[in-house]
């Protein structure tokens, strides 16, 4: 109805006019099965509608878009925002139209319900309730400033005034590339929409559940132990998205060490740069600590000892020495001393 209004050149439909329209609907022949659906999850989703042509309108976002139509098995889920539509106990939850669910529950939770959220990814169902409670206020941690390098054959460098540590990067997808392009091509043969196409389907979704899971839990662990060390915390401004795009071309302007740069773009991808520096924010607020990003120019060509600046100090990915003074060591700690002194002086210190 929106599309067609636009291309009237009428205003899109708000979402009290949405919501009117959506119970005209129920009463239909051809829109009757909404009757089924919880009024809630669709008056949700109607906001959700609403927001996104909002969003769509806004000059000040700036992927700004118009919706599009979404794809069928992607992102299903749905939402009870009020703690008056659903009821807890223990282990099985009572949610509208659907009755009581069982439930694993991964942990305890304490504060009052607020919203519970269901989701399918992977083959699996989710909830996830969100409970208000008074949250606890953390330790503080150390003054000690620390200065981070990220590369592809080292994860991270940490540079402080307690020495050096290192990070060795896990590569989940690179452990389990083999395995998935074999299951995405077994999909390819399989006639879509069919029972075997969607159990393939299923496997597919497993491995890449068990990637992003390894993933995610190796960086929470990362970034958890240098918040809680680290106050000060220095890292590249880095621009991911340019990194690891494709430098393919075009016919009449090919690009250049395309299949070097492919792999390269895979491992930035794959070790997960941009929620890295995401979980350093966010936990280094709930400690009342601060991430400064700096400009990442010529800081791996940079030596850390005299501050001689040449494209020749780095020999190779891994090795730097300076012309100058002679100074050898790593390039990605070398980096990262220099992130830390060019972050203290920023900060006055």
């Amino acid at each position: 109805m929106n599309r067609d209004r636009l291309a009237q050149g009428y205003r899109i439909l708000n979402y009290y006019e949405m919501d009117y329209w959506s119970k005209w609907l129920k009463s239909s022949n051809e829109y009757g099965f909404l009757k089924e659906v919880p009024a809630q999850a669709l008056q949700q989703k109607l906001r959700d509608l609403a927001r996104a042509y909002q969003d769509g309108f806004d000059r000040f976002q700036p992927n700004k878009r118009m919706p599009t139509l979404r794809k069928r098995y992607l992102h299903s889920s749905f939402r009870f925002p009020s703690p008056d539509q659903f009821e807890i106990e223990n282990r099985r939850i009572r949610l509208p139209k659907i009755g009581w669910v069982s439930f694993f529950k991964s942990q305890n939770f304490e504060g009052s319900p607020r919203n519970v959220t269901v989701s399918n990814t992977g083959g699996f169902w989710w909830i996830s309730i969100q409970v208000e409670q008074e949250l606890k206020t953390l330790p503080k941690a150390p003054e000690i400033p620390v200065g981070i390098d990220l590369g592809v054959a080292r994860f991270a460098s940490c540079v402080s005034e307690q020495g050096e540590k290192i990070y060795a990067p896990k590569n989940p997808y690179r452990w389990d590339e083999s395995k998935l392009g074999i299951a995405q091509k077994r999909l390819k043969h399989k006639q879509k929409y069919s029972q075997n196409w969607r159990k393939q389907q299923k496997k597919i979704q497993k491995i890449h559940r068990r990637i992003a899971n390894v993933r995610n839990d190796f960086l929470h662990q990362v970034s958890t132990e240098i918040c809680k060390n680290h106050a000060k915390i220095f890292i590249e401004d880095l621009k991911v998205s340019k990194m690891s795009r494709s430098t393919q071309g075009s016919i009449d302007n090919p690009g250049r060490q395309v299949r070097q740069k492919s792999g390269l773009n895979k491992s930035i991808l794959d070790q997960g740069w941009s929620e890295f520096r995401r979980q350093l924010e966010y936990k280094s607020q709930w400690r009342k600590g601060e991430v400064i990003a700096l400009e990442p120019h010529y800081s791996s060509q940079t030596c850390s000892k005299c501050g001689y600046r040449e494209a020749k100090n780095r020999l190779s990915q891994s090795d730097f020495q300076c012309q100058s003074c002679g100074f050898k060591g790593n390039a990605d700690s070398n980096a990262a001393r220099n992130l830390l002194a060019a972050g203290l002086r920023r900060v006055g210190l």
